[in-house]
């Protein structure tokens, strides 16, 4: 009894440290778009490279995505979150203090590497030392990961008028310090976990980079709302309290949206008409943007929310649906989610490239639609009669 009593602790805190080591990994993105008026009056900072304060975090998560494996065999999963979270943290508590162009770059890049390699190997720990619990874990995870862009982005304008913008990027360093110490505590004496070869990466296959670049678009669509719906807001006369409160609720959306979808997927062996429903809604929340974006606010924000939120795991899901072997899914994942995130980190510097020259997102959400289209077009290719092969990422048709 006394054994399980604590197991059931020991559980309770890594359960706790997961939600918590989550709410890190967004805030130095999600803070921006709120206040980006200010930052750009006090810093002169361009379009441009505003896009890259979300552009160099997505890029770091795409390429550390591949390598987490490595990092993995070289420190182990519990160090590389400890490193991970002191990157995150000092990114952002140095902000108080460089928070000029060339610092919030710089510090953009330092929290980015942070949130990849956490990124990166927390998963497989789930995974390798909870299985009996992977989907709950998971969930709060991801929970901790949206629940963090939902608070930072819906407090960011207010608190910059009590404590000044600096201060607000610096003040989301609290989560690193509080997940520090409870990380710690939940992994003492821990057994080391150490990554193993697996399969290799499937470079040669055409169908593994089809559904690098499906994962890629989608994720698009939610860095160039992350970085840039606030804004396009703020410029036609919202307040960025007011924005910053639609980002919070789009990314609430998100995770309802998530967490339904979870409940009814399985019911679905054919995950296309799916895909085209969560398509369809981006696609007309898109649309939204560009009709009427101020009358048409809330029905973008639902539509965008839902859509966003159920593409993420939806395209994760259809990759999972292509192994054959549970082994398989370090490699595909990885690379299917490195390229993917580096494909989508492109989005939010092309549209501060776009907004500057023109004045105006209209053309951004624009390129998004017809990302959008491309992946409808995509979808019927996504059968379920095919799979990758175990042995050399061959695309097999599954037998009956």
């Amino acid at each position: 009894m006394a054994n399980a009593t604590i197991r059931r602790q020991h559980y309770t805190l890594f359960a706790a440290a997961v939600l918590i080591v989550g709410l890190n990994l967004r805030p130095i993105m999600a803070a921006i778009g709120p206040i980006l008026g200010p930052i750009q009056s006090d810093t002169s900072v361009s379009d441009t490279v505003a896009g890259l304060l979300t552009t160099l975090p997505v890029l770091a998560m795409g390429i550390f995505a591949l390598f987490g494996g490595l990092l993995q065999r070289m420190l182990g999963v519990e160090k590389t979150v400890l490193y991970g979270l002191i990157a995150v943290g000092v990114a952002s508590l140095t902000r108080v203090v460089f928070y000029d162009e060339s610092g919030l770059i710089v510090t953009a890049a330092l929290g980015g590497v942070g949130i990849a390699v956490i990124q990166a190997v927390l998963p497989g720990l789930i995974k390798r030392d909870h299985a009996d619990r992977a989907g709950q874990l998971m969930a709060l995870y991801t929970t901790g990961i949206m629940a963090g862009a939902m608070i930072s982005s819906s407090a960011s304008a207010p608190l910059s008028r009590v404590i000044g913008w600096p201060g607000t990027l610096s003040i989301w360093s609290i989560f690193a310090v509080i997940a520090f110490v409870i990380w710690s505590a939940a992994t003492t004496g821990r057994k080391r976990i150490e990554g193993s070869s697996g399969h290799a990466l499937p470079l040669g296959s055409a169908r593994a980079w089809y559904l690098l670049v499906f994962f890629g678009i989608g994720t698009s669509a939610y860095t160039l709302v992350l970085a840039w719906l606030p804004p396009f807001y703020v410029q036609r006369g919202w307040s960025g309290t007011s924005s910053g409160l639609l980002l919070g609720g789009l990314t609430l959306t998100q995770v309802i949206a998530a967490v339904g979808l979870s409940s009814v997927v399985d019911r679905f062996t054919d995950r296309r008409p799916i895909l085209l429903l969560i398509l369809v809604l981006i696609g007309c929340g898109l649309l939204c943007l560009l009709i009427a974006p101020k009358p048409l606010a809330i029905p973008a924000l639902l539509l965008l929310g839902i859509g966003i939120g159920g593409l993420f795991p939806m395209s994760l899901i259809v990759t999972a649906d292509h192994l054959q072997e549970a082994g398989q899914a370090g490699a595909l994942m990885g690379f299917v989610q490195g390229g993917g995130y580096i494909v989508a980190s492109i989005m939010p510097f092309v549209s501060g490239i776009l907004r500057e020259q023109l004045h105006d997102l209209t053309m951004a959400w624009l390129v998004m639609l017809a990302g959008i289209a491309i992946q409808i077009l995509m979808v019927p290719r996504l059968s379920p009669q095919y799979s990758l092969s175990k042995t050399d990422w061959r695309l097999c048709k599954n037998s009956l």
